[in-house]
């Protein structure tokens, strides 16, 4: 295990044992609150530019499986390959013990490229970013640098998307689905519905697409970088045919409804996050992964509310007071995650 630095935008230093893949890399710190999932989340395009920083204490336990297809979506993973910069934990286990494992998590770092770092006290990590907010970081192998990154400053959504156009299903519900980085267990859940779903890139022109709902992925990032499809969505709200979103989807419906986003200080990033439905006291517990979210006070008049986050108050849902419109912040397909909320995707089959 070669020694290497991570080394923080504010000069703070923590030397590590590299497990995985050896190459000085840079990115954005996050950090997350869940005990399990690590092949979901570390596949998961929303991570795209950041640096993982999961707070539960030993990672690899379990192992990583193949990528087995079923149907042409990977049965296991969010996306074809791991699209988060780098890993950094706290202990290591490559003694690993599943059903569907077949290597180690080390293994299938190497394997992608990917930096993995132990032996770092990621409690204090944690505390530092939470006190501080998110950070710069990166990680140095002894004789390599590399600069600071920010990947707020790029289009992530376009580096994550589909650049094809893709078929699944053949039920009677058409379902026009917008990859903005998209996660594999959305169309899983769909799929459990009557649908054939469209998939499209980003920035696809679907205003004279013939669909019976529309349907806003997760993604990475900035969503004002989103400009095409805030566009194209600002058409799609002046018909009546459903609209869900998730997470960037959420902030993009608000951007074309003429609301405002805003960065948060560390975002929301974990399994067990509570929301709860504004004027009542009924509680979900979700999955959640984003750094930004809806400014609620810049909502037009016949937009509401949906969910508040129990811990600091922030947005998790809008709605339309009259039509068939909604998204939510957390991920009702969760995966890794409870799945509490996946009722949302037969209400919006119903409403089709």
């Amino acid at each position: 295990m070669k020694k290497a630095i991570l080394e923080l935008e504010d000069g703070s230093r923590y030397e590590g044992r590299s497990f995985g893949h050896e190459q000085s890399v840079s990115g954005e710190l996050v950090f997350y609150t869940a005990m399990t999932g690590y092949p979901e989340s570390l596949t998961d395009p929303s991570y795209k530019g950041q640096i993982l920083i999961p707070t539960y204490p030993m990672i690899g336990n379990y192992g990583v499986p193949d990528d087995e297809q079923r149907d042409g979506i990977s049965r296991f993973f969010e996306s074809d390959h791991i699209q988060c910069t780098a890993l950094v934990i706290s202990d290591y286990s490559d003694r690993y013990s599943h059903w569907d494992s077949r290597r180690s998590l080390g293994t299938w770092l190497k394997q992608e490229g990917v930096p993995g770092l132990c032996g770092i006290d990621t409690r204090e990590l944690t505390k530092k970013l939470r006190e501080q907010g998110a950070m710069l970081g990166k990680i140095l192998f002894e004789g390599e640098d590399v600069p600071f990154y920010d990947p707020n400053q790029d289009n992530l959504v376009a580096q994550v998307s589909t650049k094809e156009i893709h078929t699944y299903g053949n039920g009677r519900h058409k379902v026009l689905l917008v990859d903005c980085g998209m996660k594999n267990n959305i169309l899983r859940c769909l799929l459990k519905h009557d649908v054939t779903i469209k998939r499209v890139p980003w920035d696809y022109d679907f205003t004279h697409e013939d669909y019976d709902g529309l349907f806003l992925s997760n993604g990475p990032g900035d969503p004002t970088q989103c400009g095409a499809t805030i566009e194209h969505l600002k058409v799609a709200l002046q018909g009546d045919k459903p609209i869900m979103g998730i997470c960037l989807g959420n902030q993009l419906l608000a951007l074309a409804a003429g609301a405002k986003t805003y960065k948060l200080k560390y975002g929301h990033r974990g399994h067990n996050q509570g929301v709860v439905v504004p004027g009542s006291h009924k509680c979900f517990i979700t999955s959640q992964n984003h750094g930004f979210a809806i400014d609620e006070s810049t909502l037009p008049a016949d937009w509401e509310p949906m969910f508040r986050n129990l811990n600091d108050g922030t947005n998790e849902g809008i709605r339309h007071r009259s039509k068939p419109f909604f998204s939510t912040q957390f991920h009702p397909e969760a995966s890794s995650g409870p799945v509490d909320t996946e009722s949302l995707f037969a209400r919006f089959i119903a409403s089709m």
